[in-house]
Order: structure tokens, then C-alpha cells, then sequence
């Protein structure tokens, strides 16, 4: 069982940054596939980023287009913690953010229906 916690949410004006960060509970956090998802009020929860496990390369990643560039993925497995810096905010960026977990190191899922755990998520709003 893996319980996850995210913070560092907030309101940032258009153009700022904000770094959220997921401390995830349990044992073997390397062993998981890590990912951010974003829900904005009246759509559906959207992929943001995801990160698998590798010793080597420190996770390969993938990330939805409208943030390819502006935001960044990355673990800390010594701290169990994954997290998503994001730069260049827009009002479209404003989002409930969700932490997700699948125990599958190897996968870097883009899905939300391939994770199992959830975090209770951290509000991002950004204004013009």
C-alpha cells in the first residue's frame, strides 16, 4: 500500500513557477512509475508527466504537449518523493494536481487508468 501526500500548490501569477512536490508512504518507492495529472473544473483529469524508475539515466519521462518545455519531472527515490517544476504558468495551467503511483518501475504510463494509488491532490491557480 503506497499513501501519497502533495504540496507546494498555490496561486502564482502568469509567467511565475511553482515546484509541487509528492511524498509518497510504503516501501520500494523505486519500484514505481511516478506521475502528475491536473483535473481544471468541469473537465476531465488530464496527464500532466510521468517518470519510471532507472538507476542509470534517473528516470525516463514523458509529458503532456502543452507542457513539453516548461515543466519538469523528477524523483528523489532516497527521499521517496517525486516532484514537478513548473515554469512559465499560464491560466490554462490552473488545476487541481493529483500524485499518481503504479508499481511497475519499468512503465512510463500516461494513463490514468494504468495507476493505483492517488494522492488527495494540491490546488494550482494561476492569474492573469
Amino acid at each position: 500500500q503506497v499513501q501519497l501526500v502533495e504540496s507546494g500548490g498555490g496561486l502564482v501569477q502568469a509567467g511565475g513557477s511553482l515546484r509541487l512536490s509528492c511524498a509518497a508512504s510504503g516501501r520500494s518507492f523505486s519500484y514505481y512509475c511516478m506521475g502528475w495529472f491536473r483535473q481544471a473544473p468541469g473537465k476531465e483529469r488530464e496527464f500532466v508527466a510521468a517518470i519510471n524508475w532507472s538507476s542509470w539515466s534517473g528516470g525516463n519521462t514523458a509529458y503532456e504537449d502543452s507542457v513539453k518545455g516548461r515543466f519538469t519531472i523528477s524523483r528523489d527515490n532516497a527521499q521517496n518523493s517525486v516532484y514537478l517544476q513548473m515554469n512559465n504558468l499560464k491560466q490554462e495551467d490552473t488545476a487541481v494536481y493529483y500524485c499518481a503511483a503504479v508499481r511497475d518501475g519499468w512503465r512510463v504510463a500516461t494513463l490514468a487508468l494504468e495507476y493505483d494509488y492517488w494522492g488527495q491532490g494540491t490546488q494550482v491557480t494561476v492569474s492573469s
